[in-house]
């Protein structure tokens, strides 16, 4: 499928096949394919919980208000941002890059971030949703349908997969074999209040 298709055809699917398994070699794919994801300064904030346990799954989806989608899709990641990684070694995140560039960029990562704490999370969660697409889009690209969720209770998800402190939980996505179709899209707002030339 290509890029056009793939964003015209994605939908968050609510109604999953069950009894679908996507290969280990398919989700190796989807992973590899999200790792291409920009991110501010190339820090790569975010963390993919592969949640594989079924009675944790099962937690999730209580948590979740019991949307079936987080137990009965193929995959379900809890997508979390690791809001301090800019202050982690952030020359490995350069490691392959020009040293002229290297040499530009890693030292101002520290000044760019350091005291600003709404600068650190709402570039990380700004990062989440950059891969959150990139998944998105690579599942439909591989014939699978995928939603974004946010309807859960953060504290409580944070709790039941250890999140580590100086990191947030954005999102979870799930990702499988639809069994019925998204409704029509529900509307767009007009281009004209979209697209704003120069100024408001």
């Amino acid at each position: 499928m290509n890029t056009f298709d793939a964003i015209r055809q994605r939908r968050a699917v609510k109604h999953f096949d069950p009894a679908h398994h996507i290969s280990p070699e398919e989700t190796n794919q989807l992973i590899e394919l999200a790792m291409q994801a920009p991110s501010s300064f190339n820090i790569q904030h975010w963390r993919l919980v592969n949640v594989t346990d079924k009675a944790l799954r099962a937690q999730l989806r209580a948590a979740a208000f019991d949307q079936a989608q987080v137990t009965d899709a193929s995959l379900l990641f809890v997508v979390a941002v690791d809001i301090k990684a800019w202050e982690k070694d952030p020359a490995r995140y350069w490691v392959n890059a020009p040293k002229e560039a290297q040499d530009i960029l890693v030292p101002w990562i520290t000044p760019f971030y350091s005291g600003n704490e709404q600068l650190q999370r709402d570039e990380a969660m700004r990062s989440a949703g950059i891969l959150l697409q990139t998944m998105m889009l690579s599942a439909k690209a591989m014939g699978y349908d995928s939603c974004p969720m946010v309807g859960f209770d953060f504290q409580k998800v944070a709790e039941l997969i250890h999140l580590p402190k100086d990191f947030a939980v954005a999102a979870m996505l799930v990702i499988g074999k639809g069994t019925k179709p998204a409704w029509p899209k529900p509307g767009f707002i007009s281009k004209s209040e979209m697209v704003v030339e120069n100024h408001f």
